[in-house]
């Protein structure tokens, strides 16, 4: 093991960076897929089964997937910004931004299957297929930040 990997993780250093990988992978996999949902949710039938099962699938999709995943990005990732000392690199700073404003965005999307749920559709098929390239965004600018540290 190289003295670069024996931080405060120690030798869990390479353990905790491959399980906050695997973790952003769910976590983005829900992203894109939630707002998908709520397309299909708003074309059904107000009260009908399908919209009934559409509820069932976005709040299994959050439970399971979307929320677990979150939690682990963030403690995972926290440990490695504090491991690696990347709080003190310009990179790393913009790319925090951004995780943030991802976070932001996961958190409406919870509220939006709130209101969804209580019978509210205020946004349109066609925007809920805008705000879907949201997360792909965030993560090409994620990518490049931590994969080549321009600044």
């Amino acid at each position: 093991m190289t003295a670069a990997l024996i931080g405060l993780l120690g030798t869990a250093y390479l353990w905790v960076k491959a399980g906050h990988v695997i973790f952003v992978i769910f976590w983005m996999a829900g992203l894109f897929m939630l707002p998908r949902f709520f397309v299909y949710h708003q074309e059904s039938a107000p009260g009908s089964a399908e919209e009934a099962l559409w509820v069932e699938r976005e709040q299994r999709l959050l439970r399971i997937i979307l929320k677990p995943s979150i939690a682990i990005v963030w403690i995972f990732g926290l440990a490695l910004a504090l491991d690696t000392g990347a709080f003190a690199q310009g990179w790393f700073h913009l790319k925090f931004a951004v995780v943030l404003g991802l976070s932001a965005y996961h958190g409406w999307m919870v509220g939006y299957a709130r209101k969804l749920q209580a019978g509210e559709r205020r946004l349109s098929g066609r925007a809920l297929r805008l705000v879907n390239e949201v997360p792909g965004l965030a993560a090409v600018i994620i990518v490049i930040l931590a994969i080549i540290k321009p600044f």
